[in-house]
């Protein structure tokens, strides 16, 4: 599928990567699950990062980039005996290096501009082609996809304006609590210029030291009806296992 963007410019589905975020240590869930990285829990006896990738080839995207550090030589060996209609390529963090830290290790990798990136933790089923949408008719650099939920403060809230699309400010968690809010959905599509607002080799974090300095360039916020699930307590990992 081809999307045109309203400065001329198109991206074809099948070329844009999906950068996948899986680099994560998991200790909040090694009371269930100790013996394999997060990504790889099972939900309904399928690995939890099958069901991302396979979630994002619905849509016709082909190349998944997986940022694997904690763990990651057994998302490696997974994949290496899988096989696939589409490539997969494993982006190895010698260290903890954070949400932005990965995808600027992964930046030798990454041929498209713009990117699609997803949370390996959590899901939600937004149709990415409105997302993709969204995002060329605003003419954006940066997206992020937003869920809207009754316990907002649980995750940490967005502050949109949603006469615009443009995303004002991010509040912590708590600050909010028991109210309806938009929270990060933990989908966004990024242009290539992100590298240049994250340093090389040094551990952090898009969602506390990027987008936050990015809202004065235009930072937007497309907003889905979509449940958010995230499997990164045992909490929430039960609820996930009701995931089809």
């Amino acid at each position: 599928m081809l999307l045109k963007h309203k400065k001329s410019s198109s991206f074809n589905i099948e070329d844009t990567d999906v950068v996948i975020l899986c680099g994560g240590r998991g200790e909040r869930l090694r009371s269930l699950i100790n013996d394999r990285p997060k990504p790889l829990a099972e939900i309904n006896g399928k690995p939890f990062l099958d069901i991302l990738i396979d979630y994002a080839a619905g849509f016709g995207f082909k190349r998944f980039i997986l940022c694997a550090g904690y763990m990651g030589d057994m998302i490696e060996d997974y994949y290496k005996k899988k096989s696939a209609i589409f490539r997969i390529l494993i982006s190895n963090e010698k260290g903890p290096l954070g949400t932005a830290g990965a995808i600027k290790n992964a930046e030798p990798f990454i041929k498209s501009s713009p990117f699609l990136v997803l949370n390996g933790d959590s899901i939600c089923r937004l149709n990415l082609h409105k997302f993709l949408k969204f995002h060329a008719a605003k003419k954006a650099m940066f997206s992020i996809a937003l869920s809207k939920m009754k316990n907002s403060g649980d995750y940490g809230n967005i502050i949109l304006d949603t006469r615009t699309g443009r995303i004002k400010a991010f509040k912590e968690k708590s600050e909010l609590k028991n109210k309806v809010g938009f929270v990060n959905a933990g989908i966004y599509i990024l242009d290539k210029s992100i590298f240049s607002h994250i340093q090389e080799g040094k551990k952090s974090s898009l969602e506390y030291d990027i987008f936050p300095k990015l809202t004065a360039m235009g930072l937007y916020g497309f907003i889905s009806d979509k449940a958010f699930i995230d499997i990164g307590t045992p909490e929430r990992f039960k609820k996930a296992k009701k995931l089809r």
